[in-house]
């Protein structure tokens, strides 16, 4: 797992479109949306019906994607090709649809982030049998799956979201911790340990190894004090969705 994005220098070295614009702000956080699963498929729908059998995996992940969890208005969705890395093979055919070539980041699994405006979306491209599939889906399966677990992961989200922060990606950094935490209750729950190759999707089951929800959900205060970069591990939640200036 690569280093996180801390840096204007290091968040430009991977932007393909658009400019690094600091936030300097809170972050808003809206209710829960019905609609969000309804944008979700229409997108889906979108993106199969422009590569075809190409989209291998396609997922609705991330805050929006978990029932009754607060989060900023923007759908995350998983995308697996064949191969993320070959571009030609998948992003001209969603640029008629709206999406645009936003991040690339060949060090961390080749990740691609594709945008799209109205709806907003994050659209995150890997290559089939990435260990970031089983992340993704695991860390939502287990939020959707326990209440324990959603309620720690909104507790820490309303608490760093009220702290001001330069770049929307610090704010995302300082999730890291708790992040890292559920992911590795879900993979060690599903039998699955992180894997490098491990895909597709996990079981919910009991929690695994590492801090329980319980005792967690006292400490989740503790992470509004972090300054950028202390937390440590990489994901995908919230990753620098300014959007070329444009705030969450």
């Amino acid at each position: 797992m690569t280093a996180k994005p801390e840096t204007d220098e290091e968040m430009a070295a991977a932007r393909v479109s658009g400019t690094v614009t600091a936030h300097n702000a809170a972050i808003h956080l809206a209710p829960y949306d019905a609609a969000w699963p309804r944008q979700f498929a229409i997108e889906a729908a979108n993106i199969r019906a422009a590569l075809g059998e190409g989209a291998i995996v396609l997922e609705h992940v991330g805050s929006t994607s978990i029932t009754g969890l607060c989060a900023k208005p923007i759908i995350d969705i998983l995308l697996a090709v064949a191969d993320s890395a070959d571009e030609a093979s998948y992003v001209p055919a969603l640029t008629p649809y709206g999406y645009r070539l936003h991040i690339r980041e060949p060090d961390w699994e080749q990740h691609r982030v594709m945008k799209h405006d109205n709806p907003a979306v994050n659209l995150h491209v890997f290559t089939t049998g990435s260990v970031e599939i089983a992340r993704m889906v695991g860390f939502r399966d287990r939020c959707r799956g326990l209440p324990d677990e959603r309620r720690l992961y909104e507790q820490t989200k309303r608490a760093l979201a009220a702290r001001t922060w330069r770049h929307v990606q610090h704010y995302a950094n300082a999730k890291s911790e708790v992040v890292e935490a559920i992911i590795a209750r879900a993979l060690a729950a599903s039998g699955r340990g992180g894997r490098p190759g491990a895909g597709g999707d996990l079981g919910e089951g009991d929690a695994g190894q590492g801090q329980e929800p319980a005792d967690a959900l006292q400490d989740a205060e503790l992470f509004a004090e972090q300054e950028p970069g202390e937390a440590g591990g990489r994901h995908w939640l919230d990753q620098d969705d300014q959007g070329g200036g444009r705030g969450a």
